[in-house]
Parts: structure tokens; sequence; C-alpha cells
């Protein structure tokens, strides 16, 4: 059937116009960027090069740069397998040569930037340690993660030198780059740059070779958003620099329930100060757009992990209920409002499953499974669109609600409800069959892949994954980046108490500074501080020398995954304080008490023998030191109320703040902190 041409006019406007579309004029067309690539040839196309990443000789619209994000991701899209889009759906464990860490009691061995080939099946749950109904394979060799099973997100763990992740990154990405389509690989971890105690696993890196900041708790109680934001900026520009582009963090979660064991990742107890912070280190991390220098961040745990009941974590079946028995349900989002707004990139829901109450009838199933919570709430009411990322291990290990369901039913119920990406499992078998089995469409898994890819093209990987690893070497925790958070460390201190104005210590006071911490790896619980820097005061080493003592405790339950199904105490003596000594010190000598919160501790076993009092959230000696002589003044204020007992504890109601309970709840309401020259008491 012949068809008549339309006018010659007609074609060429269309023409135009597809021209408009596809080809920015040049007045709009971005600079060459740089292009990063070991394997694949470049094309060049009016003086310009680009990727040939599936290696076909011609210049594919997935491989032009100038194209908005939109049309690279779906052209890509129509390009990849059923099989190549779950894979992308997968972020798991990812292990560099030499690194068991994962295993448990392997004994340590040297971490290269070379590949962990080993499959690692964990055939029971690794936090409950029950058997799970199928086994989890929670990392996977590398090369068949990437060739064999299409993954191209990771999790790394491992903690060596910044110049070593740098390099194994860069391999990891010329192996992804070797594949059909190219497609580079998005590598994300748990924060580096923080002074913290539970150092688990899926928590916290620890020490790292990155700049050394306070925790989060400690950074909240500085009430100063400007250096926060510097914090963020300077983490920033270390995770790039190694190649870490995307962050699992930060927590948004308010410490409304003294006895949950996460508190310390958080950043305190009041909404708006919870919701500035995250404001600022979304900033930070990501800029006002995701771009080439962005890390981008996810924003957890949606909506609001603090208020458990009885404050037990739903890491565990015993802990997996959150309620809001004083009706505080929509002050926890108040937090993640502000993360949105800021752009955050993706959003964690947490394991727990709502207990019906005060906030309605929403159903009892992980927040992972719950659309009212994700899809009503989460994108049609708040407006996100970003990913969803499921917390580690929702389908095969905290099924929290849907027990009952196969593992093919669990990932359609939490298809249904919204999420993009699954963490905690490195085998995309179950997660095909999903869709092989008709129980979702592969246009409800292009939704999530869209998503996932957007997030590629926008922090540039697909022009250039590599990073310098001569930069990273010098730039990760370089002397001005440290000085920044040294600052932070001293501002960070909150000065409680000092009825007896002994503080600050006046030049050459003979001070004995001892640290009190039973990590369950030191011979003794006591390190008899001997200063790094110069002081005006004089350490000595014996409290009988001594003029004064200063006395750091940092009680410990022993961390998150040592948990009982019991609600913790926060006394001291149950967390691994020696009262008896601490007495016997606290009698010899004036004694300055400093205390480190990592939990609202109960402090009434000794509170009434301490006229000078500090609290502390992640710092170092130095930075302690600096106050305790007055190099440097104390302007911090408690992110959190301490209880008065552990009786106002149990009494609490978990998703209200210390300042907002019952009269007489408080030993030290949320905002208190002197310095020198204040008021000389504080209850």
């Amino acid at each position: 059937m012949n068809r008549t041409a339309p006018p010659f006019s007609t074609v060429g406007l269309l023409l135009l116009g597809c021209l408009l579309l596809v080809r920015p004029v040049s007045a709009q067309t971005p600079s060459q960027p740089t292009l990063g690539y070991r394997s694949v040839k470049p094309i060049s196309q009016g003086g310009l090069l680009f990727k040939d990443l599936n290696k076909n000789g011609t210049l594919d619209p997935y491989e032009d740069w100038r194209l908005p994000v939109s049309m690279r991701v779906k052209n890509l899209l129509g390009l990849m397998t059923l099989d190549e889009k779950v894979g992308l759906m997968l972020i798991s464990t990812t292990r560099m040569a030499g690194d068991n860490s994962v295993r448990g009691s392997d004994g340590k061995t040297e971490i290269t930037d070379g590949f962990n080939e080993e499959d690692l099946i964990q055939p029971t749950n690794m936090f409950t340690r029950k058997p799970l109904p199928v086994p989890i394979m929670s990392a996977v060799g590398t090369t068949k993660g990437v060739k064999q099973y299409h993954l191209r997100h990771f999790i790394l763990r491992a903690n060596p030198p910044a110049a070593v992740i740098a390099s194994w990154a860069n391999n990891l990405q010329h192996l992804c780059e070797t594949s059909r389509l190219g497609i580079p690989a998005i590598v994300a971890s748990n924060p580096r740059n923080h002074i913290t105690i539970d150092a688990a696993i899926g928590l916290s890196v620890g020490k790292t070779a990155f700049s050394t900041w306070p925790g989060e708790l400690g950074l909240a109680a500085m009430r100063d958003l400007k250096l926060t934001r510097t914090f963020a900026d300077i983490a920033r520009q270390e995770w790039a620099a190694v190649g870490l582009r995307k962050g699992y963090m930060y927590m948004a979660d308010l410490a409304t329930e003294p006895r949950w064991q996460r508190i310390e990742g958080t950043f305190g107890e009041d909404a708006d100060l919870t919701a500035a912070m995250v404001r600022e280190v979304v900033l930070g991390f990501q800029g006002t757009k995701l771009g080439t220098a962005s890390v981008a961040m996810t924003t957890k745990h949606f909506p609001g992990g603090g208020p458990q009941l009885n404050g037990l974590d739903s890491h565990f079946d015993w802990g997996k209920f959150a309620h809001y028995p004083g009706g505080k349900f929509a002050d926890h989002l108040k937090p993640f409002k502000a993360a949105i707004a800021a752009g955050t990139s993706a959003i964690m829901p947490y394991y727990s499953a709502p207990k019906t109450g005060p906030t309605g009838t929403f159903e009892e199933v992980g927040f992972s499974y719950n659309k009212a919570i994700i899809q009503d709430l989460l994108r049609n009411q708040l407006g996100f669109n970003g990913i969803v990322n499921s917390d580690t291990g929702p389908i095969e290990m905290m099924p929290w609600g849907v027990e009952n369901l196969t593992i093919p039913q669990r990932y359609q119920k939490a298809l249904n409800a919204g999420v993009d990406l699954f963490s905690g499992t490195a085998d995309p078998a179950q997660l095909l069959e999903v869709v092989k089995q008709g129980l979702v469409s592969e246009a409800r898994i292009n939704e999530s892949v869209e998503r996932l890819l957007a997030e590629k093209f926008a922090l540039g990987l697909f022009e250039n994954p590599y990073v310098d690893i001569d930069r990273a070497r010098t730039l990760v925790g370089n002397g001005a980046f440290q000085r920044q958070a040294d600052l932070a460390q001293r501002k960070s201190v909150v000065l409680l108490r000092n009825a007896a104005s002994l503080l600050p210590l006046s030049p050459r006071t003979k001070v004995y500074f001892e640290t009190y911490y039973e990590n369950g790896r030191s011979a003794s619980p006591v390190t008899v501080y001997k200063p790094t820097k110069a002081t005006t005061l004089e350490l000595v080493g014996t409290k009988d020398e001594a003029d004064v003592v200063v006395l750091w405790l940092i009680p410990t339950t022993g961390g998150l995954f040592a948990s009982a199904d019991k609600p913790i105490e926060l006394t001291l003596s149950a967390n691994k304080i020696d009262l008896k000594h601490v007495r016997e010190l606290m009698s010899s000598k004036p004694t300055i008490l400093a205390i480190n919160f990592s939990s609202p501790r109960v402090l009434n076993e000794i509170e009434g023998e301490a006229k000078t009092m500090l609290a502390t959230f992640g710092t170092t000696p130095d930075a302690l030191l600096d106050i305790v002589s007055g190099a440097y003044k104390p302007t911090g204020k408690l992110p959190f109320t301490i209880p008065v007992s552990q009786q106002a504890v149990i009494d609490n109601k978990s998703d209200v703040p210390g300042t907002q309970e019952l009269r007489g709840y408080a030993l030290f309401s949320f905002g208190t902190g002197l310095t020198y020259g204040s008021a000389r008491a504080a209850k």
C-alpha cells in the first residue's frame, strides 16, 4: 500500500525536532568529559570521544554523554536481557582478596587489590543463628558475580589502606567494562569516618585510613551545621577518591527509645536537629544534585527505626516490632522529609513491622513489605522518586510478618510494595523466578532498573568509573582534613557539671588520666594515657602522684549482635564498668569523670559522687585533654536526654523524645551543656 508523503516542509520540521531531541544545539552541548577505559575502544564523532561500551563499533544512545540521562536509560534498558536486569537489582557484600571478615572465625590475612573468588553460603541467619528456609548466598566470587550473575551493586566492608581500595575498585570496574554492555559497578560502604564503639559488620567500619571525626552523636552535639557540611564534603572527597560512590548512611532514626542498641549511629532524639543534620550530610556528600564528584546517599531506616518495642532490635525475631505509644509517628518522618528535600538518592526501610496502634492500621509486616509505608506514604505522600533499597536480608533472614510466604512470594510482596534494590543475597535465581512465574511483570522490573541506571549515569560512572590511585593515597586522611576533624572532636564534648569549679585545670597540674574500657580484646580494661601532643598539664603514671584524676569510662553492651531476647539495662554496672574500681579512684583524688555515651546511660549508681562530669560521643584522648586543660572551651550540647533511672527507662514511651517524657524523667535534658564561666551545676 502506497502512502502519500507529507510536504517537504513538514518532514523538515519533524527531522529538525528529532535532531533537537537527540542532539542538543551546540550552545547546550556539554564539553568533552574525561573518559576512563582500559579495554574498550573510543569512538570519535564530530571531534568528540565516546566509549564503545558494547563493542559494536557504533555510538549507541546510552554511550552518548551529550544526551539526557532519561534517554540513555531508556536505550540501555531496551538492550538488557531479563537476567541482566534482575542482577542489577541485587546489592551484596563483595570481598577483596584476603578478606575473610564475613567468614567470622577465619584468621586475618593481608587484604590486597585482587578479587576474592570464593562463594560463601550462610546456611543460617547470621544474626539470630537460626536455620533459614533456604540457604542464603551472602557473598559470591567477584568474577562470577559480575559475569554470570550480572551484579553491579556491591557493599565493601573491608578496611585496607586507601590506595589498596582504589586499586581494587579500578580492577572491579575493568572487569565490568569487559562485560557485554560494559555497565559499570557502584560500590557502597557503611560509615568510615567516625570513632565508634560498635563497629560491627553492617553498622560501621570503625577506625580507617580516612579522616577521623566524632561519632554521629558527637556531630549532633557540636550544634554546628556549617562544620557538619564541611565534614560531609571532606568525607565525600575521600570516598570518591577511592571509588566508593554510594553511602549506606546516614541514619535519620530518632533516639527516642533509650534501650535501642543503634542509637550510636543516630543524630539524637530531636526531630528538628536530626532533620537539619541529615540535610547537611546529604548536601555535603551529593551536592544539590548528583554529579561526577558526588557520593550517592542511602538515608535510613524509613520510617524511623528508633521506636522499637522494649528497645529490642529488628535484626532479631524477638525485636521485630516498632510501635508508637505516644502517637509521635509524624515526628519520626521529619528527618526523612529533610533528606528527600535535599535530594537523597536512596532510602532504606527497616526490618521492623509496625504494631497497630495510634498510628492507624498499618499491616503488621516488615517495612520492606509494607505497601502503605513505601508506596502510599514514601512515594505518594512524601514525593520520593529515588531508589528504595532494602536493608540486608529481609527476604531470607528477617521476613517479619511474611514468614509463611515462599521466597518468590516475598519478593513479589516487596516489589509490589515498592522495593527497587535488594540487599543481602548475591544469587538472582529466586528473583528471576518471580518474573518467570508471572508473579510480577517485567514492566515492574523495568521501573526499578530505570532508577538504578539513572543513578549510575548521574554519577558519571559510564564515562569514567576509574580513580587515581596516587591521588587516593595522598588525599585520604590528609593533615588539612584531619585538622577540621580534630576541631569537631573538641566541639563534640559536653560539660555536664562543674560544681567544684575544678575545670579548666591550671597549668602544670599533675594529672593521672585513665581510660576504662572492657572491650574483650585487651588483658586489662585500664589504659593510662600518655600524651601525644604538647599540653600545659603534667601527666603522671599513677594516681598517687596526681593532683587530679581524669577518669574516662567507656561503657559497652558488647555490641548489637551480642544481643539477647530481653531489653538491655543502661546502668554502668550492666555495661562492663567496675564500680568498685571507679569509686576507689574517685575517692582518692579530686576527679573529673568523663563518660562516653553510645546510648543514654543511667548514671545513678555513681552520679551523686561526681561533681565534675563530661560527656563524649566518640572522640580522642587528646581532644578530651584539651577540654580539661582549657586549651579548648567546651561548647557541646547533649543530643539526647540522659534518664534519671532504669525505672524511668522502663516506663518511657518509645516514640517520645526524653524532653517530652513525664516530669522527672531526665537527669540531664537534651540540649544541656555548660562552658567555663557558666552555671556550676546542671541537673
